[in-house]
């Protein structure tokens, strides 16, 4: 799987987890240098409470465009760390 945005792949991995109907990758298949940190959390009910990156390319910037659980609750353990994406980050 690959998310693209702005015409770049910015992360890639055979090993995404679909939840939801989202993709989520390993931390570590994400091209950190398209990446900063925001300051957004939201909370889901069962996975716990999600923190954003802003994407950034060519000056461009996706404001919290990928999320991730840095802590989980039991029933999303597996996804501790990943990454998902969405506001026009394609995932093929």
């Amino acid at each position: 799987m690959k998310a693209i945005w702005n015409n770049t792949v910015i992360a890639e991995s055979n090993k995404t987890i679909n939840i939801e109907g989202n993709q989520y990758f390993p931390a570590n298949s994400i091209k950190k240098e398209f990446f900063t940190a925001s300051d957004l959390h939201s909370t889901c009910p069962w996975k716990g409470e999600a923190s954003y990156y802003n994407v950034v390319i060519d000056g461009k910037i996706n404001k919290n465009a990928a999320w991730y659980y840095p802590e989980t609750s039991q029933l999303a353990e597996s996804i501790k760390g990943y990454v998902a994406f969405w506001k026009g980050v394609e995932v093929e």
